[in-house]
């Protein structure tokens, strides 16, 4: 893989969730990466454009971006004007120890993705409302006062709460925006269309034939669109699949058949140059790791 190929993990997560408030200039050049937590996006000034899995969104004061783990992306800032935001990186334990057989607190993740726009964009009292609870949580994560643990844990499920029942009424509601993201319809199609098939055989031939396009013609909007090539984005892809289906407890020949692997040796080599742990060694540090989540007492 060379320098602009996607390999990069970014940051890593052990507690509930952490919250930053950041307002910067940085001139960084930032590249695609993926987390394996969740990531939620509160935007408050700037000149920034996102890019998420083939999708661009150009934000405005208010806007909330809701990138769910393993979701390829990066932002590319206009660093001569002052970035501020709010970013929470959230713990998909922490959500699942929350949930209800009747609510998932990671639904707006899913409803993002069946709605095909990770962009929240909505009214003032809604952004309002969602910006008085993140100073309520910043606040009480900045203090020491008795209890403020448990209380910085009830406003960030409060803050769940809330995006989630935003997301279920720009669902209901058909005038409802859904989101500034500037498709690219042939390319967004063609990364659906990857993911529905990361089991089968994927080459640059059949995706061509497939939307009638040429290979070429393929390969430059793809690339021109998603910053990657077509091979390693499905590469990365399955990779990612195959770590999550390790983490549901599949055996590793399963998992690598599932995620489109044909050679098991090839499996294994790509998997610890991309996780730095061979895939069985992988599965038992992250069940060691959710034994260390519970013992401290998260789950």
């Amino acid at each position: 893989m060379n320098k602009n190929n996607i390999k990069v993990k970014k940051g890593y997560l052990k507690e509930d969730f952490r919250v930053f408030h950041l307002k910067d200039k940085k001139n960084i050049n930032y590249e695609f990466h993926y987390h394996d937590f969740y990531k939620i996006i509160y935007f408050i000034s700037g000149k920034v454009k996102y890019l998420i899995e083939g999708k661009e969104y150009n934000l405005t004061p208010g806007d909330v971006l809701l990138i769910s783990s393993e979701e390829i992306h990066r932002p590319i800032i206009d660093f001569t004007v002052a970035y501020e935001r709010v970013v929470i990186w959230v713990n998909p334990l922490f959500l699942k120890k929350h949930r209800s057989d009747s609510f998932d607190l990671s639904g707006c993740f899913n409803k993002a993705n069946e709605r095909g726009s990770n962009l929240l964009s909505f009214n003032n009292s809604k952004t309002k409302l969602l910006a008085d609870t993140l100073k309520a949580l910043e606040n009480e994560l900045s203090g020491s006062q008795i209890g403020s643990h448990i209380l910085s844990n009830s406003l960030l499920i409060q803050f769940m709460v809330y995006t989630n029942r935003i997301c279920a009424q720009l669902k209901i509601e058909k005038t409802a925006a859904l989101g500034n993201g500037k498709k690219n319809n042939l390319v967004n199609n063609i990364i659906k269309y990857i993911n529905q098939n990361l089991d089968s055989q994927l080459t640059i031939e059949k995706i061509s034939s497939h939307f009638y396009i040429s290979r070429y013609y393929l390969m430059h909007k793809f690339k021109e669109q998603t910053g990657y090539t077509v091979y390693n984005y499905i590469l990365q892809k399955r990779l990612l699949r195959a770590k999550s289906l390790l983490e549901k407890g599949m055996s590793v020949v399963e998992v690598c058949g599932e995620s489109g692997f044909n050679n098991y040796s090839s499996f294994i080599r790509e998997f610890k140059k991309n996780f730095g742990l061979p895939p069985k060694k992988y599965y038992n540090e992250i069940i060691q790791s959710h034994i260390e989540y519970e013992k401290k007492g998260h789950f």
